[in-house]
């Protein structure tokens, strides 16, 4: 009698790790809460037993602070949940994480004030203004800690989704490739299922195993353990296919995506509406109203103000630096193509020889940047004098251009700044990065700087004009600043 088959083995084991992270913040959000709230109400009314009043309504008795102070934790706790600042859909990247926890905060504060208001209870205000900053911060620096920890978790391949891959070879291809080039987003490939696919087969140029056809997602699942179904693309699919696939799939540990092929579109431009059952994905098209340019060149103005007064003793003694280390200029002047393609002068301290422009055909022939057709890189440039080497690896250079920031040339965040040769062989669609001004420092810097290859800082200046946001400034001056401080081996 023929033995009856075995159901496949998973090849991944099943790892709870949502609910074991969610749980560590959770813990961890209270143990903060706890230190904010109940340290703030004894700097501010000490170990005494103070009330909160209940003003003219005889209905409310008087309540101890210390027991509003374990209503608004609980409250507090219970805010954060609500609006899923846990959820494993928006931890360890992008700002959804630390956004619903500021939102969740003033719409707590904001409820308890009204709620005071009305029923004439008089909550000491320095109490509450006190907390909800304070609050907010530690909140949003525990989290970070946690990211970190995530992050170099994920880089690992822990505490990710295993993502089976489902559609045409070539957006499987694309979307193994996106997915590998972030792993902190936390979706490690496991197996694909792609038309005419071969068990043992491999996606080209990749280590991910093919599953079968695109009929075999169920087994696939069984047999790779995934938890995740992504639908790269949904024209291979029988009909309904996709639909058949949803139901399939056991509620509350694994998950469907579906992936369309456009790629670099952030959150503020995608908004679904369901029409006649269909799913609709709208996709707003890149807007730059005159409050958006008003708000930026703002902050830039400010910011870089400010920066030249509170670096002033930085930048004197690099002027002092390079007069003396070399012959030549303090400064390098460079034309480049900058707002809506129009040429001005670019500001640097001089980091190299003065006949540098006059070698660089023959180091161009020599050597050029592995992958990049069109920047010239070169590590170890012997064009760089000894002063110029240490300001380059602490972009001090780059100093001077904040005053191209506050003449209105530049900005503090954006594009990189293109060489007119360089613009000269931009293919049609590179000329979108002239929507925005350049910047000092941007998303391709802080993404990889001289290691990117030509299509990889494209791909980051696009993705930087068509999704700008102030907040995303902040986050790329952030990254700018911790790299200025612990340069990498990117830094040229």
């Amino acid at each position: 009698m023929p033995r009856e088959a075995a159901a496949p083995t998973p090849m991944y084991r099943r790892d709870p790790w949502r609910r074991r992270y969610r749980l560590n913040l959770a813990l961890t959000d209270l143990f903060s809460l706890v230190w904010v709230v109940y340290g703030t109400q004894l700097l501010w009314f000490g170990l005494g037993n103070a009330q909160v009043a209940a003003g003219r309504d005889s209905r409310i008795s008087d309540l101890s602070y210390w027991l509003f102070s374990a209503i608004l934790i609980v409250t507090w706790m219970w805010a954060l949940s609500f609006v899923d600042s846990r959820s494993d859909r928006v931890i360890g990247t992008g700002s959804q994480e630390y956004v619903r926890i500021a939102d969740a905060s003033f719409r707590l504060f904001g409820t308890v004030a009204i709620i005071a208001f009305l029923t004439q209870i008089d909550v000491a205000r320095g109490y509450l203004l006190i907390s909800l900053p304070l609050g907010i911060l530690v909140l949003i620096f525990t989290r970070w800690m946690w990211r970190q920890w995530l992050v170099a978790q994920r880089s690992r391949g822990l505490y990710s989704a295993n993502v089976l891959l489902v559609g045409s070879l070539p957006s499987v291809t694309q979307l193994a490739r996106e997915f590998g080039r972030s792993p902190s987003a936390g979706y490690r490939v496991v197996g694909a299922c792609v038309p005419n696919g071969k068990i043992a087969d491999v996606i080209p140029g990749t280590a991910i195993p093919v599953m079968g056809h695109v009929g075999d997602v169920t087994r696939a699942l069984q047999v790779t353990g995934a938890d995740t179904v992504a639908i790269t693309s949904a024209d291979d699919l029988p009909a309904d296919k996709v639909k058949q696939i949803s139901w399939s799939l056991e509620a509350g540990r694994q998950h469907l995506v579906l992936a369309p092929s456009i790629i670099d579109i952030a959150g503020p431009r995608l908004h679904t509406r369901p029409v006649a059952g269909l799913p609709l994905i709208h996709v707003e098209t890149p807007k730059f109203s005159r409050g958006q340019s008003f708000l930026k060149r703002s902050v830039d103005l400010l910011a870089a103000s400010v920066g030249v007064v509170l670096l002033s003793p930085l930048l004197i003694f690099l002027i002092i630096a390079v007069r003396l280390s070399s012959d030549g200029p303090v400064f390098f002047r460079q034309t480049r193509i900058g707002f809506r393609g129009r040429e001005f002068t670019m500001i640097k301290f001089r980091s190299m020889v003065v006949n540098a422009e006059d070698l660089l055909e023959q180091l161009a022939a020599q050597e050029r940047d592995s992958g990049n057709e069109v920047l010239f890189k070169m590590k170890n440039d012997p064009r760089v004098t000894p002063i110029g080497r240490i300001m380059r690896k602490f972009s001090l250079d780059e100093l001077p251009q904040l005053f191209n920031v506050i003449g209105g040339s530049m900005s503090l965040v954006g594009p990189r700044p293109p060489l007119p040769s360089e613009v000269a062989v931009y293919a049609d669609h590179v000329h979108r990065r002239f929507l925005a001004k350049p910047g000092i420092t941007g998303l391709w810097q802080v993404s990889g700087r001289s290691s990117l290859s030509w299509e990889e800082s494209v791909r980051l200046d696009l993705s930087y004009v068509e999704n700008w946001t102030l907040l995303g400034d902040f986050v790329i001056l952030g990254k700018t600043a911790r790299a200025a401080l612990a340069p990498g081996e990117t830094a040229a």
